[in-house]
């Protein structure tokens, strides 16, 4: 799904306002096309009701699928929900900005004084995530065709919510409980693989595996030679087959 300010959603492009409100979005989408009916703590600290809308769908076992910072938003739904999924997937999920990519400290509390008058500019440094994502070239010069994607500097507040939300997930990743498959680029300077490697120790999950991609880059599914994206997938597929018999996952939040 395309996140408020990201491919073809409304918003302004790029721009994040809160992690928890894509965390939120998420989890209201899923709803929206499940058969659960839940009873929710709002805002105001009273509680919504949400109706089911497809009781077709209430046996169908239910997956995260995460790449890169869809990987935070799946780890973060799963802390939210921790009964409501049979499994995750996470493709490079970003449990930590790698340090060539992350402004360095001083720079970080600069930019945290300016975020609180302009939160929307584009003034956050940034090397040219393309070149660092996609080690195929022919790929990677196809990601200009990409007119949907946001190819410009992090605006303030977005970047300083994708580093919040690195740290929050970094402190708890021995509360992820979830059946879990994670698979990272051993050469991905984008998205830490050493943290990919640290939820995969930490995790409570007793049914957990990781797989690593020897010189791989970011983008496993898309900058790859043909053959490993066709692994990437064949493992994916692999492991959801093997556990689309477990349907255990409870209904509530």
């Amino acid at each position: 799904m395309d996140y408020p300010g990201f491919g073809l959603s409304g918003g302004l492009h790029g721009y994040i306002t809160s992690f928890d409100v894509l965390v939120d979005d998420v989890i209201e989408h899923f709803l929206k096309i499940s058969a659960v009916s839940l009873i929710v703590l709002n805002q105001n600290g009273g509680f919504d009701v949400l109706d089911a809308e497809n009781p077709e769908f209430i046996s169908l076992p239910r997956f995260l699928f995460g790449q890169s910072m869809g990987g935070a938003v799946a780890l973060k739904v799963h802390l939210k929900q921790p009964n409501a999924w049979n499994g995750a997937i996470l493709v490079a999920p970003m449990c930590k900005i790698a340090d060539d990519v992350a402004p360095p400290w001083l720079l970080r509390q600069i930019l945290i004084g300016v975020a609180k008058f302009l939160p929307r500019q584009k003034l956050v440094p940034q090397k040219d995530l393309a070149e660092m994502a996609f080690k195929e070239l022919n790929k990677r010069e196809m990601t200009a065709y990409n007119v949907i994607a946001y190819n410009d500097k992090p605006r303030l507040r977005t970047a300083l919510e994708l580093l919040r939300t690195t740290q929050e997930i970094e402190r708890r990743l021995e509360e992820v409980s979830l059946p879990l498959l994670i698979l990272h680029g051993e050469a991905d300077i984008v998205t830490d693989p050493s943290v990919s490697k640290a939820l995969y120790e930490k995790a409570r999950s007793s049914d957990k595996k990781l797989n690593l991609y020897k010189d791989a880059y970011h983008s496993l599914l898309e900058g790859e030679p043909d053959e490993t994206i066709a692994q990437v997938f064949d493992d994916c597929i692999s492991w959801l087959d093997e556990r689309c018999g477990k349907t255990n996952a409870t209904n509530g939040i």
